[in-house]
């Protein structure tokens, strides 16, 4: 059975199933390991992590203890709770018809940015003027409808991550702040912030950054320096905001005060770095990463609250499910039915109610032709009963956008 424990009530002979820590890059080789001295239990503490979940088939129990099963239930209705009374704006386009203008938004980003970040590594200074006109751009792709960037913002190739996952903390921080009713002004600082928030990254060095293989302890202390370096080079950026340098100075803070580089804690930390904090997690964790497979939205969100109670801002963490929405643009959900959809639309009445595009029956195992139902419509006569693997069932989603 597994079973969500204290790092405190850890014990030699205690099977580790999950660290439960993807929020957190560790020097562990695996992630499930049995328990053999006091040692790793300090080591485990140590990086802040606050609770594990252990196998009691493979070591020894904690009585009382929840399981994975109970958790899992329990943050659903959590989830569940902070989005059923949500209303989003309105659209001013569909996803399909923003999608042609959103991918080359999303193209031109990832190349200034690939740019920027290049110059940077080869001593040169950031042009600012370059950034503002593309953080414009995202900010009105996501006004006219924010499913259609922010579902192209989970598509990373392994090669390009780090210029994807600026661009994607750019797009999400920017929908974020839309979703709060902040202004243009504040927005358009946000996104370059969130742009520019692993600028730091291009003094790593590349053996370091591109490892394909665990970074070994004094490899994780080379890494965390990305932060220090990024403030040092925001900082001889001419135009670059506080707000701008607050993202990219304090994205790996946490609020529990076991974040770096400053170990900042609860309101020490700038309400945008807060958000850049949950928005940077969120997109690391649903992309495809050297020893990390991507989670899908939903279970995303469902650890950010589960990781809130710890390490971020609850608060802003369930603004930002209900800015995301359980079931984001693109999620591959299973109906009631049987019958397996791509959501294409947020539900603006309740985002348990998307528009979906059924296109795969799971009682025949057999594709289908494409259809949509909206399921807010009385006559839909079905519903969403969870999330699926794209890759279990070996459907390309983007290709149903």
């Amino acid at each position: 059975m597994i079973k969500r424990v204290p790092t405190d009530q850890l014990e030699p002979g205690m099977f580790i199933h999950d660290l439960n820590c993807g929020w957190l890059a560790h020097p562990f080789v695996l992630n499930q390991f049995k328990i053999v001295n006091q040692a790793e239990i300090d080591k485990i503490a140590g990086y802040g992590i606050k609770e594990v979940y252990i196998d009691t088939a493979l070591g020894s129990d904690v009585p009382g203890a929840q399981t994975q099963a109970e958790i899992h239930e329990e943050l659903d209705r959590k989830m569940v709770d902070v989005v059923k009374e949500t209303e989003k704006p309105i659209s001013h386009t569909s996803v399909d018809e923003e999608l042609v203008y959103a991918k080359q938004v999303f193209s031109e980003a990832n190349q200034v940015i690939h740019d920027i970040m290049s110059d940077v590594r080869f001593g040169k200074q950031i042009e600012l003027e370059k950034i503002e006109p593309v953080v414009e751009n995202m900010t009105l792709s996501v006004l006219r409808n924010s499913g259609a960037l922010t579902s192209l913002a989970r598509v990373k190739q392994k090669d390009n991550y780090t210029f994807l996952h600026s661009v994607s903390v750019g797009v999400l921080l920017i929908n974020f702040c839309q979703h709060l009713g902040l202004g243009r002004e504040i927005i358009q600082q946000a996104g370059v912030g969130g742009l520019l928030h692993d600028i730091g990254k291009m003094k790593t060095p590349i053996g370091v950054l591109n490892k394909p293989a665990k970074l070994s302890d004094e490899e994780l202390l080379i890494m965390k320096q990305h932060v220090m370096h990024g403030i040092a080079i925001l900082q001889n950026t001419a135009g670059v905001t506080p707000l701008s340098l607050s993202i990219a100075a304090q994205h790996h803070e946490r609020v529990d005060g076991s974040g770096y580089p400053a170990s900042l804690k609860g309101n020490e930390i700038s309400q945008f770095g807060q958000m850049a904090a949950i928005v940077d997690v969120y997109d690391a964790i649903t992309s495809n990463r050297i020893y990390h497979q991507a989670m899908e939205p939903t279970a995303a969100l469902r650890k950010l609250l589960e990781w809130s109670k710890f390490h971020f801002n609850e608060e802003l963490v369930q603004h930002f499910i209900r800015c995301i929405g359980i079931y984001p643009v693109g999620t591959l959900v299973s109906l009631e039915s049987g019958l397996l959809g791509v959501v294409i639309e947020e539900g603006t009445q309740n985002l348990l109610h998307p528009i979906v595009r059924v296109v795969y029956d799971s009682r025949k195992d057999s594709p289908l032709t494409p259809y949509e139902i909206d399921l807010s419509q009385a006559s839909a006569k079905d519903r969403i009963v969870g999330h699926e693997s794209p890759a279990k069932w070996k459907i390309d989603t983007q290709q149903f956008l």
